[in-house]
């Protein structure tokens, strides 16, 4: 079988139809890389409008600004507040209602009549001490009673002799002499054992030394025990305190230490109590700040018959004080730049200037603002990051 060859001759046709093609992707690719010829879109390479335009340190949007659409501006509000300044306090007892209980003389505690928290009454005895040197004191006591009592009598001789002439003026003045001396040594042996807590005059002769309450209240400090050595009279052995009128102390930060004063009305509250609060006022400023804490402490006193305010307790104290007001934006307003907070404010119609501002706190989706920024003023509430160029 013969294999057939076919050959395909060219045609005019055919060549018509080849040539259309390339001049087609020829137009096509010119049309492409001119831009449609300028026909449609932006023609002849003009440049593009700006978005935003610098003017003297601020920001205009021009009108055919596309960021006019994405821009929401808004007055800054003021709010009023209310005198009321909540603080941290401590309940404590007050200074002029509390006592270190000093033993007047060192000995051996022999018997502790009471215990840590206990209330007492004013003159109860609190601890009895062996002391050696009340022996001492009891016993100079005793001679000098003695010693008085033998210069009374020899007065006596001495004036019965003088009215008859038996005695001279010099011996009568000398019996006078020793006759106060001996009184006067009489009265401050008895004011020693009165000061030790011994009933002076009584005559007995002891060494055992009772310790009382110097007034009603409760025991709130013990450091000895039945056998303790006390050396050191200096030393307190306990505390008493009267609880019946405590201080609540409240901590003033020195931001807002110009905000109270004495007379200042104040409500407490306690964890303790809920739904129960203390009515009173401001007794006392301290006019001097603590170091540690950067605190003032301003103190409110409360009767306290029932017990309820126990020193060491922590309380809510609520002041009342001067109104004011406060500028709120909201938290979307506020941009970051440089580790600063800043807004952006209206100054004119589409003009904008960068703030810097002091946020105070924020509440909710609102921001307080402290300082750089008043009420009234346009802020940027929307879309100022994309002024943030």
């Amino acid at each position: 079988m013969e294999e057939q060859q076919i050959e395909h001759a060219e045609t005019p046709r055919g060549r018509a139809f080849l040539w259309g093609g390339i001049g087609l992707g020829l137009l096509l690719v010119l049309v492409l890389f001119t831009n449609g010829l300028g026909l449609w879109g932006r023609g002849g390479g003009a440049p593009d409008k700006p978005l935003l335009v610098h003017r003297n340190g601020k920001i205009f949007v021009p009108e055919d600004s596309a960021l006019r659409q994405r821009l929401v501006v808004a007055p800054a509000q003021e709010q009023p507040l209310g005198a009321m300044l909540v603080l941290p306090g401590i309940v404590e007892s007050d200074p002029g209602r509390t006592a270190a209980v000093l033993p007047p003389l060192g000995g051996r505690v022999v018997e502790l009549k009471v215990t840590l928290g206990e209330r007492v009454q004013r003159g109860q005895a609190l601890l009895v001490i062996d002391a050696p040197d009340l022996a001492q004191a009891s016993d100079d006591d005793a001679k000098a009673a003695d010693a008085m009592s033998l210069t009374s009598k020899a007065l006596a001789r001495q004036e019965d002799q003088f009215k008859i002439g038996a005695a001279a003026q010099k011996d009568l003045d000398q019996s006078r002499s020793d006759h106060n001396q001996a009184v006067s040594e009489y009265t401050r042996t008895q004011a020693r054992l009165k000061a030790l807590g011994v009933a002076p005059g009584d005559g007995s002769r002891t060494h055992l030394l009772t310790v009382r309450a110097p007034f009603a209240g409760s025991v709130t400090a013990l450091s000895v025990a039945t056998g303790n050595m006390i050396n050191d009279p200096t030393q307190p052995v306990m505390t008493v305190a009267d609880l019946s009128t405590v201080w609540v102390t409240a901590l003033v930060a020195e931001s807002d230490v110009g905000a109270v004063a004495t007379n200042q009305a104040a409500d407490v509250t306690l964890a303790a109590y809920p739904g129960r609060s203390w009515h009173g006022k401001v007794v006392s400023v301290s006019d001097v700040l603590e170091s540690d804490s950067r605190r003032n402490k301003a103190r409110i006193a409360f009767p306290n018959a029932d017990y309820a305010l126990k020193p060491n307790m922590f309380a809510s104290v609520s002041l009342a004080g001067p109104a004011h007001s406060r500028v709120l934006v909201p938290s979307s307003a506020l941009l970051m730049n440089n580790d600063r907070t800043t807004v952006f404010v209206a100054t004119a119609p589409w003009t904008f200037e960068r703030r810097i501002v002091e946020p105070q706190l924020e509440e909710g989706s609102s921001v307080a603002i402290r300082s750089g920024l008043k009420a009234g003023e346009q802020v940027v509430i929307k879309g100022g990051i994309l002024l943030n160029d």
